[in-house]
């Protein structure tokens, strides 16, 4: 019983084989490295442009911190001055009145006035000031125990209004509906964030006084001017960036150099409640980028304090993220353009370097089929080179043409036995 051929298994044509080998590294291994090495430099992009954000807050903080510092010192040095002592002891209002009006101008102040231990005003520059004022305050309360004190505090409306209807109208803000912001019924922000700062002083007479003074925040443009000027000198920022600082009451923007449109800057917005619930609601440091208005920016916020250590606002300062991004799409797009520059002229070489090696064993695979098939006339014809696949070939056409020879011997031998059988057979009948 005849029994069927054996059928050998469907290979991967040789070419194929050697022309995936040769590409393996161009379009395989060497995507996957760039990738990974990609994915590192924009990790490492990324975290270079926190790391400034986080520097240009510091250094944000810091000026905001000795403003609060600057402040209490100026109480100290002017409660232990000459000149308020001596119009004190005068007796002379009207005296005292107009030194601490030319001291409210000259270090900048919204107002200032001396108190006496009790909280009673003896003098009020800057508004028309209550009668007297709550000891109970923490910045007041240190002072009277001889502690000079600094804090930022938010003054109710109608503490405003007893100061200076002025201040009252400069702290009333219209509150702007601003995208992915906490939902709020509220239309506006009346109440005031003040540096408030104050000092005790001993007069000659063994008398205790307090000299207290107030920095309205709100609208405050030329405070955040200097600090966005100070953070993001001239050329610290890439051409088409841009730097923006804010200080928050609450989440709202009550001072920003951030624009909601041309020539308006984006006063009464208020904050993403991304960031409200993480810096306000839980009092982290934001570092990340951030939806600004109308616009990402990499953005830096961080709570501040009141005297009471309730978080009553925040300070931010950000840059535009567009132009950082794309100077990184630009830099990915020129190194995948470069590596399929590359690979279109070097598969070409690679697929004629390949060719050179499968071409050869190719033939040989012809010849062989044809010598199968009972062609023994079938050579591959490459001539040996010293390349090992021409000495292959040269090779097997060597043994081709051996085989051919016993196979023409063996023919030859059978042709004469086949003669002398027949011969003998003739004999064999001409005997018998």
């Amino acid at each position: 019983m005849e029994t069927a051929p054996k059928s050998h298994p469907r290979r991967m044509p040789v070419r194929y084989r050697l022309l995936a080998i040769a590409l393996l590294p161009t379009l395989v291994v060497v995507p996957f490295l760039l990738g990974a090495t990609m994915w590192r430099w924009n990790a490492k992009f990324d975290g270079a442009l926190i790391s400034k954000v986080r520097s240009d807050l510091t250094v944000a903080h810091q000026y905001f911190s000795r403003i609060l510092e600057n402040n209490s010192e100026q109480m100290k040095a002017l409660g232990e001055s000459v000149a308020l002592q001596s119009a004190i002891e005068s007796g002379n209002k009207d005296k005292l009145l107009r030194l601490l009006e030319e001291r409210r101008k000259q270090l900048d102040l919204d107002f200032l006035y001396v108190a006496d231990i009790d909280g009673n005003v003896l003098a009020f520059a800057g508004g028309i000031g209550p009668a007297s004022v709550d000891m109970t305050q923490p910045v007041l309360a240190n002072a009277a125990q001889g502690k000079p004190f600094a804090a930022v505090d938010i003054f109710p409306a109608t503490m405003l209004n007893a100061i200076s209807p002025e201040l009252a109208q400069q702290a009333s803000l219209d509150l702007i509906a601003t995208p992915n912001a906490s939902p709020t019924e509220a239309t506006k922000s009346n109440e005031g964030m003040v540096v408030h700062a104050a000092d005790r002083a001993a007069l000659g007479d063994g008398r205790q006084i307090l000299v207290a003074s107030g920095i309205l925040l709100n609208r405050n443009l030329r405070f955040i001017d200097t600090i966005n000027d100070l953070v993001y000198q001239q050329g610290s920022l890439p051409e088409g960036s841009q730097g923006t600082a804010t200080l928050f009451q609450e989440d709202v923007r009550i001072s920003t150099n951030v624009r909601l449109f041309e020539g308006r800057r984006a006063l009464g917005t208020r904050v993403s409640s991304e960031v409200r619930n993480s810096v306000l609601g839980n009092g982290n440091i934001w570092l990340d980028r951030a939806f600004v208005v109308n616009d990402w920016y990499i953005s830096a916020y961080e709570p501040i304090v009141d005297s009471y250590g309730k978080r009553v606002g925040m300070l931010y300062v950000g840059f535009l993220e567009a132009p950082f991004l794309r100077t990184k799409l630009i830099t990915i797009a020129l190194i995948a353009l470069t590596f399929v520059a590359v690979a279109g002229l070097t598969i070409p070489l690679f697929t004629r370097w390949a060719g050179a090696i499968f071409r050869p064993l190719e033939r040989m695979s012809e010849t062989i089929n044809l010598v199968e098939a009972g062609n023994l006339q079938a050579r591959t014809g490459i001539r040996e080179h010293g390349d090992e696949i021409a000495q292959v070939a040269a090779h097997l056409d060597d043994l081709l043409d051996r085989l051919q020879e016993r196979d023409r011997q063996l023919r030859e031998w059978n042709d004469e036995l086949n003669k002398r059988v027949d011969e003998r057979t003739a004999e064999l009948s001409e005997a018998n």
